[in-house]
């Protein structure tokens, strides 16, 4: 006799074997823009990589599988060895692979920095703690190509698609990762505050050799070849270092670590807690030189953080769109019912806003223009990375309890999207590094009032969004900082419009004005959105094709 008392019907899995690339207009269309359309071939090849349901499983594995610390060898020997599931190295291999970790420094080719954002937006959808490691090798690259001696050791290595897991010193390796230790227990963000100290071992100076003392709360990717740290010089202020695994006569270095960090997310990825004890490593830059050398550092992780909430917005959008499609309550299909289909409006738009927001970004990076990296970077990290954490819990409610059980992608989308906006500079950080800017770069300021004005042209809610901004920025500095969080906000939401405005169909730019900078109800919830006079079906059909 069966005792199966049902069948199981109207149970839909999670999106799998599609293709990222393909299935995405508004990135292609990002790529045209930049002059990026030589890598379209390539991005389109490693978006079906990624969506294979095989791609989907290893991130499920490296994320449930965690590092393991094994801090001393069977004799007692002392190792600070961090072990991984084999899953995590396929997934960093394959990012390797494609040239990303160099793709914005290897070349002068117009579109670069765009085309590294596509990739790392791809990525980032599958599984984002590989996205670690890489940002901040990626973020070494300018910094060490000013130290000769340190950039023939490791320049090609840096530069390399090659994967090389091994445990060795750097020389004898085809590719090296680098991290970075920055935050101690007493300081967090305030970087001055730092009490490692570092010793000369010789005369010192720029590429002098210095013993390190001290600890670090956060050491993020501790298997890293070598990380930068900031440390203390006895009378030259916070300087960064090059610290290597391993010391030039082959010994390992004395970095201890003593444990690593169990994180709400972020978890195939390690972080850990280290002391230093005499670590031997080279002084970057000139002595007392080091905030600004991290702060240069931290632009470029900053708009990794970015990206990598765009690409969780994304990738819970793309999940809901399709198992909404699928799932049937009440006698009609979830993405048929009105509500359900503003939610996914409202997902929609601003998917679209942060993916043209991140793209604008990147050409400014690639032209080095100050009002895009120093004034809009930080406001978009403040409020993207901040509506990546909110929508990241309501595309875990398209599933409803399916999308809460640990066992599919979407709970991990959840846990994850907090990092960004904490890891190199949370919120309030990030707006004050807004005004600081304002007021350090008027010049800056005033090009960007400008091409936002020219691409808001007469779009009154746009011109009104562009006044608010100015009178706030008018204010006294205290004044202004007790608004940061709103000028932030504004501004983000004010340069996606003109943005969105400028580049995007009319369906999608005239939604996203009237919901975020005409409706006076918008902001509380997602889908608190007026969807009567929009095209609904249009933008959820641009934001996963095939419905």
């Amino acid at each position: 006799m069966s005792w199966q008392t049902h069948e199981v019907s109207n149970q839909y899995d999670e999106l799998q074997d599609y293709k990222l690339f393909d299935t995405d207009p508004a990135l292609k269309e990002a790529l045209h823009r930049a002059g990026a359309d030589w890598a379209a071939p390539w991005l389109a090849d490693y978006g079906e990589k990624l969506g294979r349901a095989e791609t989907f499983e290893l991130a499920e594995r490296a994320n449930r599988c965690a590092p393991q610390l094994q801090a001393f060898d069977r004799r007692g020997r002392r190792v600070d060895r961090v072990d991984f599931h084999p899953s995590w190295h396929e997934l960093l291999a394959l990012y390797r692979a494609q040239g990303l970790v160099s793709l914005p420094f290897d070349s002068e080719r117009p579109g670069r920095w765009t085309a590294f954002l596509a990739g790392f937006y791809l990525h980032g959808q599958v599984e984002a703690g590989t996205l670690c490691p890489a940002t901040m090798t990626q973020a070494a690259i300018p910094l060490l190509r000013r130290e000769p001696a340190l950039w023939a050791q490791l320049g090609d290595k840096l530069l390399s698609r090659e994967y090389d897991a091994r445990d060795l010193p750097a020389e004898r390796k085809s590719a090296v990762w680098l991290g970075m230790g920055m935050t101690e227990k007493q300081g967090g963000s305030d970087v001055r505050a730092n009490t490692t100290a570092a010793t000369p071992l010789g005369s010192g100076g720029r590429g002098g050799e210095y013993a390190l003392r001290g600890h670090k709360w956060f050491y993020s990717a501790p298997m890293s070849d070598a990380h930068l740290v900031v440390a203390q010089l006895r009378d030259g202020g916070p300087s960064c270092f090059y610290v290597p695994r391993w010391r030039p006569d082959g010994s390992r270095n004395t970095v201890a670590i003593q444990r690593l960090k169990d994180k709400v997310g972020n978890r195939s990825n390690s972080s850990s807690e280290v002391e230093f004890q005499d670590a031997w490593g080279v002084l970057i830059g000139d002595p007392g030189r080091g905030i600004p050398t991290i702060i240069e550092m931290a632009a470029y992780t900053r708009l990794n953080c970015v990206i990598g909430s765009a690409a969780l917005i994304r990738q819970g959008l793309v999940q809901s769109i399709a198992y909404a499609r699928q799932r049937v309550a009440f006698g009609k299909h979830l993405a048929e019912q009105p509500l359900m289909r503003a939610v996914l409006a409202d997902l929609a738009l601003e998917s679209e806003a942060a993916l043209r927001l991140v793209a604008r970004l990147a050409e400014g990076f690639e032209n080095d223009e100050p009002a895009w990296k120093r004034i809009v970077a930080p406001a978009a990290k403040f409020w993207v990375c901040k509506r990546a954490v909110e929508l990241a819990g309501e595309t875990m409610e398209v599933f409803g309890g399916n999308g809460y059980v640990d066992a599919g992608p979407m709970a991990r989308l959840f846990r994850e999207a907090p990092v960004n906006s904490i890891w190199e500079g949370s919120g309030n950080v990030m707006c004050l590094d807004v005004m600081r800017a304002l007021q350090r770069e008027p010049e800056a300021w005033q090009r960007l009032l400008d091409e936002l004005a020219g691409l808001a042209g007469d779009d009154r809610r746009l011109r009104a969004a562009l006044a608010d901004l100015m009178a706030m920025a008018a204010l006294s500095a205290p004044e202004l900082e007790a608004l940061g969080r709103r000028f932030a906000q504004q501004l983000a939401l004010t340069v996606q419009g003109c943005l969105l405005r400028g580049c995007a169909p009319a369906t999608v730019a005239d939604g996203f004005i009237a919901s975020r900078l005409a409706d006076g109800h918008w902001g509380r919830v997602a889908g608190a959105l007026d969807a009567r006079a929009m095209d609904v079906g249009y933008l959820l059909e641009r934001a996963l094709p095939g419905g």
